[in-house]
């Protein structure tokens, strides 16, 4: 992936100390950060503090020259792929709305052509007068994004909107703006994860172990290489990340239903959640009371979502089993017309489920097979998003 740089204004809100850690996670995820502060900000948050989680200057003056991107409100609007402000304060707002610039962090919002990204951060009386919200409009209409702000508790003490916005929601909308060159630009990805559950009564339910971490990883891997990502969500043990369209689904006759519908406008379907084989063959109105005998449950299986559903292009499956992997994932990768099938075995350490890294088998359906070893799930997302992007390219005669 090419270098990313994200131009990090930081204003003098109170909320300037969760700038840190916004800076932190964008660090994390290979992004350069050159963070701008305003005066007052500085006064909020030491930019040591930046400086130290970026190993970047941090930029506080017009004219200072000790920084290699000198004139800094010319360099770092040229440097900048996304410039983004976070808090924004109303002051800054409407600087930037009505092409003040007085200051480093407002002549580098107006020499910038990188898309603008604002999440605000103040009191909600401040939110709610006329003028900002004017403000606001004036900056939607040229193009800006506006991430939040949230309505709760706020500093103050008072409850309202205003509040500055989750920052894995502002990191998520970020990296889904770098992302709008990747290679999957203009495709659309639709994902499944988490494990579905199938009811018994109001109350009770057949469930499986799924965490949803891998489909979540796919999610936001697709997301950063400029896809449109549809996340069709089950139970999860994680909220699902920012920057994607996130369908929630209960059962695997929602699932299905919901993969039939997404899959008409898709390019890609990786079908990664653990859907259920089996379902109560009735479901009891209410909640059954516990007595003395037992309950027997008569199970029908599901219908079966990859065999039943036609399309997209490419097609992803995934095989969890406890023994004869290689042998089961080649049946299932025939069975259901897949492109690529990834296989891991559970019950050992490396196929736990919930855990952050998997050690998976890839088999496509030329008869290729790869294994990989130990990978954080992301880096598992990312290699499997290499070979989709391989066969968009190669099978389909596409131009990635």
């Amino acid at each position: 992936m090419q270098e990313r740089h994200v131009v990090l204004g930081v204003t003098g809100s109170i909320a300037a100390y969760k700038a840190v850690d916004l800076a932190s996670k964008l660090t994390q995820a290979g992004v350069s950060v050159h963070v701008v502060m305003t005066e007052s900000a500085a006064k909020l948050v030491g930019p040591a503090s930046f400086r130290a989680i970026t190993g970047l200057p941090v930029s506080t003056d017009l004219f200072e020259l000790t920084n290699p991107f000198a004139i800094e409100h010319i360099s770092l609007a040229d440097v900048a792929d996304a410039f983004l402000i976070a808090p924004a304060t109303a002051n800054v707002i409407a600087k930037i709305a009505n092409g003040i610039a007085d200051d480093l962090l407002s002549c580098t919002a107006l020499a910038t052509r990188a898309p603008l990204l604002i999440a605000p951060a103040m009191h909600t009386a401040m939110w709610d007068n006329p003028a900002t919200q004017e403000n606001v409009n004036t900056l939607r209409s040229r193009g800006a994004m506006l991430i939040g702000p949230d309505e709760g508790r706020l500093a103050s003490g008072g409850y309202g909107a205003g509040r500055f916005a989750p920052v894995n929601q502002i990191l998520g909308e970020t990296l889904r703006v770098l992302g709008r060159s990747g290679d999957l630009a203009g495709r659309t990805i639709v994902v499944t994860a988490g494990g579905t559950r199938e009811p018994i009564d109001d109350v009770r339910f057949i469930g499986n172990r799924s965490s949803g971490r891998m489909g979540v990883a796919i999610a936001e891997a697709a997301r950063d290489r400029g896809s449109r990502v549809v996340l069709l969500a089950a139970s999860m043990e994680l909220e699902p990340p920012a920057g994607v369209e996130v369908r929630r689904v209960f059962s695997a006759a929602e699932m299905h239903a919901a993969v039939k519908h997404a899959v008409q406008a898709a390019d890609v379907l990786v079908m990664s959640a653990a859907v259920a084989d089996y379902r109560p063959e009735t479901v009891v109105e209410g909640k059954r009371k516990k007595t003395d005998d037992a309950w027997m449950l008569n199970l029908c299986r599901t219908k079966d979502i990859l065999a039943s559903v036609d399309g997209p292009p490419l097609r992803v499956g995934f095989a969890a089993e406890s023994d004869d992997l290689v042998e089961n994932a080649r049946r299932k990768l025939a069975d259901k017309s897949l492109d690529l099938i990834v296989a891991n075995r559970i019950g050992s350490p490396d196929g736990a489920f919930g855990s952050l890294s998997n050690q998976v088998t890839l088999l496509d359906r030329d008869g290729g097979i790869n294994t990989w070893p130990m990978l954080p799930k992301r880096e598992v997302a990312d290699r499997l998003l290499d070979r989709v992007v391989k066969h968009l390219v190669d099978q389909r005669g596409e131009t990635a």
